[in-house]
């Protein structure tokens, strides 16, 4: 077996927690700028000319910073373990490359990079080459880059440094929000759908569409290999048509309670015992299977015609991943450690291992060729008024329930040895939600002290 027992990793959980959440924007800020760097020159080369790469219109390619904050909160704890901390960096590098692009795809309706052409690629968004790149240099930043980084980042006084990273950080969101909206004009204009505002003559739809277009021939002029995607053609007159908000809350709701009811079913075949496998204390559900499913959906519904072996690769990379992060997440957030797998082979830290990473293929196969055409074509049949309705009043439940749950799992850990409740709220919740019923609730849960 592979990885790192419970004890180092409350260990690990120690050393994440000293990191504020300006010291987290500030190397996500850092790291952007240097992937910018990298994709500039990179562009620059190829066109023989400057080429001001990415996403963004300024100094930051987001991904790059995005994708080094988190391998900093997830991996840290196999800083002493080169080869999985290598291993590490490559996963979530690739993934994050491959959703950027898919996101991109689905978001512009265009492919804005192609790997087609490089030998070991996959799907033409990633490649082996570029992957064993990401892997190395995730490592180098995480073994030395965070340390030079953060040192740098002490000599500058307290003050001038919050204002410099805030100030920076709201001028990068506003820089992305103008190129969503770049990219949504664009899209826009090529089905014809701006054609009444474009009649529109106010001074401030003026100046706004004159900052958007500037943005859309910068991101013209940085992928000219950008390749027309038709629009999807869609139904007229149903509810939760497409793959839009509606359909992927319906199907992230299916989801959870799939994944719950599979679980259940897993412990008791495989355990000889019924137990609740739940992720909230209102109802069955499973909110790592819901977010699975919805994400999947999302990424792969247009994939639904590819071969079985593209999906179940996707599947068992991108699930692997993805249970590894929520792993770390939920045991820096609630202090509980909800799954634990040291005991069996294969495995990484405890936090996933090969056997389920194959699960997590079989299931994206199933799920986008068998189940998601059915449950998308009876999302569809149900009467837009009492859909819209309906789907307004789940949201309002879930999110209460999600709060809920989140804050009894804060009160059950601090509980443990920690002081007796002193706001209303916390007593509220420790009289409705006491030890035992969380016990019943998270029966696996175990304090990652």
């Amino acid at each position: 077996m592979i990885g790192i027992s419970f004890s180092e990793r409350s260990i690990y959980k120690r050393i994440l927690m000293n990191y504020t959440i300006t010291e987290l924007l500030w190397l996500l800020l850092i790291y952007s700028f240097i992937g910018w760097i990298i994709e500039a020159m990179v562009g620059s080369i190829k066109n023989k000319r400057f080429t001001n790469r990415g996403f963004s219109t300024g100094p930051f390619c987001l991904v790059y910073g995005i994708t080094a904050a988190l391998m900093t909160v997830t991996l840290t704890e196999l800083i002493e373990r080169p080869v999985f901390l290598l291993i590490g960096c490559g996963i979530l590098a690739t993934a994050s490359e491959w959703i950027a692009g898919k996101t991109l795809e689905r978001l512009d309706r265009r492919k804005w990079w192609d790997y087609s052409k490089i030998k070991w690629n996959f799907d033409g968004y990633v490649c082996l080459p570029y992957s064993l790149l990401w892997a190395l240099l995730g490592f180098a930043a995480l073994r030395y880059g965070n340390t030079f980084f953060l040192f740098l980042y002490s000599l500058i006084p307290p003050l001038a440094r919050t204002i410099l990273i805030w100030a920076v950080s709201a001028f990068v969101l506003l820089d992305a929000a103008l190129s969503v909206a770049a990219v949504i004009h664009r899209r826009r204009a090529r089905s014809g759908k701006d054609a009444a505002a474009g009649q529109i003559t106010t001074a401030v739809y003026r100046a706004g569409i004159s900052v958007i277009r500037f943005v859309e021939k910068r991101m013209e002029k940085a992928y000219p290999a950008i390749q027309e995607r038709a629009d999807e053609i869609r139904k007229q007159g149903r509810f939760a048509e497409g793959c839009g908000f509606y359909k992927l809350f319906w199907l992230f709701l299916i989801g959870a309670l799939l994944g719950d009811l599979t679980e259940t079913i897993f412990c008791r075949l495989t355990s000889g015992v019924w137990m609740s496998r739940s992720s909230l204390v209102w109802g069955p559900f499973s909110i790592v299977w819901g977010l699975a499913i919805a994400a999947a959906t999302a990424l792969l519904y247009k994939d639904r015609d590819r071969p079985d072996r593209h999906l179940f690769l996707i599947g068992t990379f991108l699930g692997g991943a993805y249970e590894y992060v929520c792993s770390v997440f939920t045991e820096l957030v609630f202090g509980q450690v909800f799954w634990d797998y040291s005991e069996i082979p294969f495995n990484l830290g405890g936090r996933v291992n090969l056997l389920y990473c194959f699960f997590w293929g079989i299931a994206a196969v199933v799920w986008i060729k068998l189940l998601y055409p059915r449950f998308s074509g009876w999302i569809e049949q149900i009467p837009k008024m009492a859909g819209y309705i309906g789907t307004w009043i789940l949201v309002i439940f879930m999110a209460a329930d999600i709060m809920i749950s989140a804050a009894a799992l804060i009160r059950y850990t601090e509980r443990d040895g920690g002081p007796a409740a002193e706001s209303g709220w916390e007593q509220i919740i420790d009289t409705h939600f006491d030890d035992a019923k969380m016990r019943r609730i998270y029966p696996n849960a175990k304090t990652a002290s």
